[in-house]
């Protein structure tokens, strides 16, 4: 029932930038952490940034200083800015959700559906 949803994936030039937004749909008691993952062509899936409910971020150092995550818990969404991007940045972006459906229930993880980012001339 829970789904996540991304967009504003696409094609930028080196240098440019984008914005991803993710967003929650469906029954939800509580969302804690949220994150970004990417994955390049021949890379295993990697941390980008993620963000505590309390508004702590923490950074891969690839990404550090050119992009920044956030949040925003009434619209359940999380976003992604990716500044001075380079065609290292090129990879398929997920969004996870670390939610509880219940008040009783454990937590669990959801992704997105992932969004494409090519970065090139």
């Amino acid at each position: 029932q829970v789904q996540l949803v991304e967009s504003g994936g696409g094609l930028v030039q080196p240098g440019g930038s984008l914005r991803l937004s993710c967003a929650a749909s469906g029954s939800i008691f509580s969302i804690n952490a949220m994150g970004w993952y990417r994955q390049g062509p021949g890379k295993q899936r990697e941390l980008v940034a993620a963000i505590t409910s309390g508004g702590n971020t923490n950074y891969a150092d690839s990404v550090k200083g050119r992009f920044t995550i956030s949040r925003d818990n009434a619209k359940r969404m999380v976003y992604l800015r990716m500044n001075s991007l380079n065609s290292e940045d090129t990879a398929v972006y997920y969004c996870n959700f670390q939610v509880k459906v219940r008040r009783w229930l454990d937590w669990s993880d959801y992704w997105g559906q992932g969004a494409q980012v090519t970065v090139s001339s």
